[in-house]
């Protein structure tokens, strides 16, 4: 399994929504749950967020990769789940 790094920002109405999918597709199926995550606000760490290349959140890094960037739909965060899973 790839690792996955998350960029946010609290007040994001797109990041608070991106969540709720991200909770919706790990009780559809398990296998989601073996996704590691890792939650970084640019807010409250701005020098690691400073680390990445991106403009728009949430931004979806799989590997050290760019996968997305910007408004989310539950599809797009399902195929975020499947890159780190490597299908």
């Amino acid at each position: 399994m790839k690792p996955v790094i998350m960029l946010t920002m609290q007040s994001c109405p797109y990041c608070k929504k991106a969540f709720q999918w991200m909770d919706e597709l790990c009780e559809e199926n398990d296998k989601y749950s073996a996704v590691e995550v890792k939650v970084i606000d640019e807010n409250l760490q701005p020098e690691i967020a400073r680390q990445y290349n991106y403009y728009y959140v949430p931004t979806y890094f799989v590997e050290g990769k760019k996968v997305h960037e910007g408004v989310p739909t539950k599809e797009i965060v399902r195929g975020v789940f499947d890159t780190a899973l490597g299908e």
